[in-house]
């Protein structure tokens, strides 16, 4: 019997169908990656064109081309491929801090010359009463700890008193503790002490921590009679002292750099150089126990005028007894303790 053979085509068949698949996977993978690089151009040409234009920039560019579209009459379209962007130029951000205001120097009509001056030989608007100082605390009773302070040991009431005018005994500063405890702080030379208990007239300052630079007084300015009989001292600690002559503004044998007598205080009674320059400025009362007069000077301000003719213009001519510079900005008391607060000068 003849053997009979047939073709057999299902191998060919099924090759040529894997060969296929492979193809449109192939052609799908292609296409991604196509797709992926056109993706990737168009985000790259769009960012370096707007690189330097934030997102915010361009909505209110667009947004100010339709105002100002809209402002020339002319229709306003919505198709944006009409629009060209442009780099915007924006505006700096404005600083928080408030702007301190410029003033011009006052006009003080001073007198031309201090050699007419006359001191009043009394104020009739003066109250007389007497005062004393608390100079020693002894041992807080009921206290376990005691620490001497140099503001002292003040109770509320006695905080209270201090606010009536009359004869009283009160604490001021420089009050020491017992014997056995260490100085509560602005300690003075002897002789310095004895040099301001014989001023009747005085102009002070001071430099703590070496924060400012040493402003000497116009002497053009001050008559001959100032220079002989006001004391211009200016207080300041050693780190100070010696800032100061490093810079060539070096002491004399008496302690004179110029019109000024430095005087060093040791032992500062406050950490915060604030409330440190406080002392000199609130006490030259207790500084100067003879001085019929006194003038404080910010550090940051130099002395253009004789200070008979300011104590002549401020207190003799209008019948005064205390004249203070008006604030540049703040004109209520109320507003000033605020701002002390705020700055924490009140702690």
């Amino acid at each position: 019997m003849p053997e009979l053979r047939l073709p057999i085509t299902a191998p060919a068949a099924a090759g040529s169908r894997r060969h296929s698949r492979r193809l449109r996977r192939r052609c799908r993978l292609i296409l991604l990656l196509v797709l992926s690089l056109s993706v990737l151009s168009l985000a790259y040409l769009s960012f370096s064109s707007h690189a330097n234009l934030p997102i915010h920039a361009m909505h209110h560019g667009l947004s100010n081309r339709e105002n100002l579209l809209k402002g020339n009459g002319q229709g306003y379209s919505p198709d944006v491929t009409n629009i060209s962007m442009t780099k915007v130029e924006l505006e700096p951000p404005k600083s928080r801090k408030k702007p301190h205001k410029r003033y011009a120097p006052c006009d003080i009509q001073f007198l031309p010359s201090v050699d007419d001056l006359v001191e009043p030989a009394h104020y009739g608007n003066f109250t007389q009463f007497s005062l004393s100082y608390i100079l020693k605390e002894k041992v807080l009773l009921g206290n376990g700890f005691f620490e001497p302070v140099f503001g002292g040991h003040q109770s509320l009431g006695d905080r209270e008193e201090t606010y009536h005018a009359k004869d009283q005994t009160l604490h001021c500063g420089f009050v020491r503790g017992p014997d056995d405890y260490p100085s509560t702080g602005f300690d003075l030379d002897e002789n310095d002490r004895r040099y301001m208990a014989t001023c009747h007239v005085s102009v002070s300052s001071c430099i703590f921590r070496s924060s400012d630079y040493l402003r000497r007084p116009t002497k053009s300015r001050i008559g001959s009679y100032a220079k002989k009989n006001v004391c211009f001292v200016m207080f300041m600690d050693e780190l100070t002292l010696a800032t100061l002559s490093s810079e060539g503004h070096m002491p004399d044998g008496n302690g004179f750099i110029g019109l000024w007598r430095s005087v060093v205080v040791k032992n500062l009674p406050y950490e915060d150089m604030r409330r440190a320059g406080k002392v000199p400025k609130f006490l030259a009362y207790r500084l100067f126990p003879s001085a019929m007069y006194s003038i404080w000077l910010d550090s940051k301000l130099r002395l253009h005028a004789d200070p008979m003719l300011i104590i002549e213009y401020f207190l003799w001519r209008k019948k005064a007894e205390y004249a203070i510079s008006m604030h540049y900005d703040r004109f209520c008391v109320w507003e000033e303790i605020l701002q002390n607060k705020r700055l924490n000068k009140c702690t």
